[in-house]
């Protein structure tokens, strides 16, 4: 599916010191949405995170997948995952991302989140295996959430409603110098499903 509803000046960049994070707000229509929301469901092969923390194996209720243009090793957390290759889906929204960020990507790491009691803890996406400063685009479907930058000196925080169907960028010294987290939640009883498409280097 191809989207006519973006607008090329329909972006901000939020009001980060030291940081280039841009919103483009919805890329795709509603219909379109759910129709890669309904794709990603079936072709990803979800699987339940795991971290080692503290020499302990712990396993999320939240769900990942990993992909890519390569077998590309990524390790986080202590883990390290082997990317799967492109699936029809992913691959055309990796394409309408490149287009749209004006980058280029190799990767894509995957959440998936039932409802809102499932988030992410403050963390910055900085591991060696990354090209430094690049770009990474996240694209959003399902539920909306909140998405908050909190700067690792100053403490300020900035936040931002990911819409369905949307895309945030996030490049440059962002990563240097903002941690970032997708908050738990009592109001979402539904699912989100979040696409960071990124660039490995060195494997």
């Amino acid at each position: 599916m191809q989207s006519n509803l973006f607008n090329e000046e329909a972006f901000v960049k939020l009001p980060m010191s030291d940081g280039e994070v841009y919103y483009y707000g919805k890329i795709m229509s509603e219909k379109e949405s759910k129709h890669y929301y309904d794709a990603l469901m079936k072709e990803i092969e979800w699987e339940h995170d795991q971290a080692i923390i503290m020499g302990k194996l712990l396993t999320t209720k939240r769900k990942v997948g990993w992909y890519g243009a390569q077998p590309f090793q990524y390790k986080y957390s202590g883990i390290t995952k082997v990317a799967k290759p492109w699936t029809p889906a992913l691959k055309e929204l990796l394409d309408l991302s490149e287009k749209l960020s004006k980058e280029t990507y190799n990767s894509c790491l995957l959440n998936l989140y039932h409802d809102g009691s499932e988030g992410m803890a403050w963390h910055s996406d900085a591991e060696k295996d990354l090209k430094p400063l690049g770009a990474i685009a996240s694209l959003s479907f399902g539920v909306e959430r909140k998405f908050a930058f909190k700067h690792k000196q100053t403490k300020e925080v900035v936040s931002v409603q990911l819409e369905p169907g949307s895309l945030l960028v996030m490049t440059g010294p962002t990563q240097l110098n903002w941690l970032h987290r997708l908050p738990p939640t009592t109001k979402v009883k539904e699912p989100r499903v979040n696409l960071t498409f990124r660039t490995i280097v060195g494997n």
